[in-house]
This record gives C-alpha cells, structure tokens and sequence, in this order.
C-alpha cells in the first residue's frame, strides 16, 4: 500500500509538471511560429532570399529551427507550424509583411490600402578618392568574405565625407536587395517625429494627452520620455523568453496600444530602460495625427524617404495598419548609409534642410538616467561600447547586428548588416570600425 501511494504521488507530480509544461509551451507557440512565419516571409518576399538560406541561417536556432514552413509564392504568404499551432505572414506589395492574427488570410489579402506614389530616383552617392578605397578594399573582403572579424554579414557600405569608399555584399545579396532594419527602424522613428515637429503636428515635450492615461501618472508621459527611453512604463524586453517584446511583435494586433497599457513603474524621466514597446506608442502617435495609413505613408515618403532617394521602401505595419517603428524596416544598405549621412550632415542634404535645426544635437544628447549610453532612439559612444572608436560616435543598433555607424569627428558613416547574433558570433564592430579609421588620410 505504502509503494502504490508513493507511486500514485509521483504519477501525479509528473502529471502536473507535463500539464504545466504544456501550458508554458502553448504560451510561447505564437512567438515560435510568428517569428518563423514573419522573418521568412519578409525574406523571401522583400529580400528575394531563398528559404534555404533563411531557414539555415536567420532561422537556425532554439525552438525556432524545429518550425515546418509552407511558401505559398502565389499568394505570398509563408504559414508556419510547430507542434498544434501555427502562424501566417502574408506580404503585399509596397507594405511588406504583417504577421496576422484575427483575420482570415485571403481576406486580408483582399484588402485595397491606397499606396503613395513612388517613382525611381537617383542615387546621388558619388564615389570617394580611389587611394581610400585601395586601402579599405581588404577590411571589407575580411569583413564580408571571409568573416575575419566574425558573424555572417550581408553587406558593407562606408561614406566618408559623403562619397562611398568601401561597400561589399555577400553571395546572393546586391546593392539593389532591401535588407531588414530590426531596431535601426527606431531612429528612423525618430527622423519622422523630427519633421513632425519642425512642421508643428507635435510637441516633444507635451504631455500624450492620451484617454487612458489621465488616471494616473502617465498622464505626464511626452514623447521625449519615450524617445529618450525614460517613460517609467512597466516593460521588459528580454528576446529569449516569453516577454514583453515578444508578446508585442509575435502575437498583438496593436503593437503600440498594448505597449501604453503598460502601468507606470518609475516616474517619467528617472529611470532608462531600453524598450520597444516605447517606439510603437510614438509611432502609434504619430499615425494618429493623420486621417489614414496611407495619408501617413504619404507624408513618410515625401518629407524622409524621397529626399534621401530612397525608393520603395517597406516600413511593415501590424494588424492595426501602423507601421512598426520599432523594428520592421525594409531598404537597401545604401539607403541606411543615406539616412546615417543626412545625421552626421545636421540633418540636411545638400542645402535641403530635412530635420529641424537642432535636431541631431538632441538626438545625439545623452538621456538623463542612460549613464551615456543613449540619446533618442540612437545609441551613444560616451560610455565606450566601442574603446578604439571616438567618443562622439552615435549609432543605430538592430537585433542580430544590424549597424549604422556615425562618427562626425571623422566624417564617416559606416554601415554593416547581416546575422551576427550574440553572444558567441557577433560581429567585431570595434575592430572593423578601429581597422576603417587608421586607413583615413
């Protein structure tokens, strides 16, 4: 009797731990489909990457590699299935990819969203001294070809003083292939927040003003706050587990409206804390001072995109129709290098003025509580991420390794994209960027 009530015991604590681990994975099968589905979709449809590739590079790892992934090219959809669930990500043309929840496929596809007209334009970066780029020809073969400095990178583009002096791809990849932002989309958030303000649809250091926020502290949010991460809203961004951030980019239909039901943990202005649910609530505030989406593309496109000659771009909205500032961007590695030179020009191309005079010094100012490590929406070398670069670099940083680079005591705008996940591949970006500045005249 004694062994059978042992027995019975056991049976039922591995019962309940089967039971519990089922449950936590369920919970975490939106996140492992939604971003198989999303990433491979957009890959293969705006990158024009073969799911081999992706699956064996970008795809590669914990639960994530142990996905079955449909390509419907007809439809330009990518379904993706681990266990009993499964997710969709469906591509249409001039928006990208949106991973769906709530709506049946082809009736999102059926959808007519009006798109902004976009014509060709041309590349007005000029090439810089040829004894420069014979000097950066071997970083960039080291870099890119033969991963010397480690990671896998896609691509390779440096302006110094605006001309183009190194710039290599890797196999299967050009200078014509958008490649994806991850969270270099953040700054990009911040150039339309800046026009928005130049051109007197916002104020940065006004209150939201938001319904659901009046109640209680958050009613003293601005968007400096959550450009410069110091909201003081509950968040957590942790890219491993089931958190925040993955709960917002794998399984919300409003990314930015489930990032403001956040509650306030800190006072507004006393505590950094990096989070991308804060750039999907400005860039849902942004959109909201427009009549529609594509009214607010429009407005993207003319005032940013078009001027820096960047065309077709793909900036990948959510369910709700908004673009996902914080991380789905989609345009070539030249256009990256363009949007980093408008910075390190005070905003300006040519005599065109595109930001606000002052702009880039508050972008590149430190938040108060970041201990140097970060403006708005851009990080900061002040605490020497970087120990062989200047200290008045500032850059934008994506998942996986995706880097712009401006170092205006220099001149230079160095960009680097590809798969250089930490901890154990990522890129060497100090030595690369240590190697570029000893070749400089």
């Amino acid at each position: 009797m004694k062994t059978k009530k042992i027995l019975g015991i056991a049976g039922a604590v591995l019962a309940a731990a089967l039971a519990g681990g089922c449950i936590y994975i369920n919970s975490l099968t939106p996140i492992i489909t939604g971003y198989a589905a999303k990433n491979l979709a957009s890959a293969i449809f705006v990158s024009g990457r073969s799911q081999a590739d992706v699956e064996a590079l970008d795809l590669n790892f914990s639960f994530i590699k142990f996905n079955r992934n449909k390509v419907d090219y007809e439809n330009k959809t990518v379904t993706s299935r681990f266990l009993w669930a499964r997710s969709t990500a469906a591509y249409r043309e001039g928006y990208g990819v949106t991973l769906l929840r709530g709506k049946d496929t082809q009736a999102f596809l059926e959808q007519q969203y009006p798109l902004p007209a976009d014509s060709a334009r041309t590349d007005y970066l000029p090439d810089g001294d040829s004894a420069l780029q014979a000097r950066l020809e071997p970083i960039a073969k080291a870099l890119v070809d033969d991963r010397t400095y480690n990671g896998h990178p896609f691509a390779m583009v440096v302006l110094h003083k605006g001309a183009v002096v190194a710039e290599r791809y890797d196999k299967g990849i050009s200078a014509s292939t958008p490649l994806l932002s991850w969270s270099m989309a953040k700054s990009f958030t911040n150039a339309v927040a800046g026009i928005m303000a130049s051109d007197g649809l916002i104020d940065i250091n006004a209150p939201l003003g938001l319904p659901e926020w009046q109640a209680d502290g958050r009613k003293d949010i601005t968007l400096n706050h959550l450009m410069q991460m110091q909201s003081g809203l509950e968040w957590n961004e942790d890219y491993g587990n089931r958190s925040d951030v993955n709960l917002m980019l794998h399984r919300e239909t409003d990314m930015g409206l489930y990032a403001q039901s956040k509650p306030l943990v800190h006072e507004p202005g006393t505590f950094w804390y990096y989070s991308s649910g804060s750039t999907n609530i400005v860039m849902r505030y942004l959109r909201s001072k427009f009549q529609s989406d594509s009214e607010f593309l429009a407005y993207m496109r003319e005032r940013l995109f078009a001027p820096l000659a960047i065309s077709n771009p793909r900036f990948e909205p959510d369910m709700s129709g908004t673009p996902v500032g914080s991380s789905y961007l989609y345009v070539t590695a030249r256009d990256f290098a363009r949007f980093g030179q408008l910075y390190l020009d005070d905003g300006c191309v040519g005599e065109r003025r595109i930001l606000p005079e002052g702009w880039v010094d508050y972008t590149s100012a430190p938040a108060a509580a970041s201990e140097g490590r970060y403006g708005a929406f851009f990080w900061l070398n002040r605490c020497h991420v970087c120990p062989d670069v200047p200290e008045d670099m500032y850059s934008c940083n994506g998942h996986d390794g995706q880097q712009i680079y401006i170092i205006p005591s220099k001149e230079l705008v160095v960009v680097i994209l590809g798969y250089s996940p930490k901890p154990d591949r990522v890129i060497d970006f100090n030595g690369v960027l240590r190697d570029i500045i000893a070749q400089l005249p």
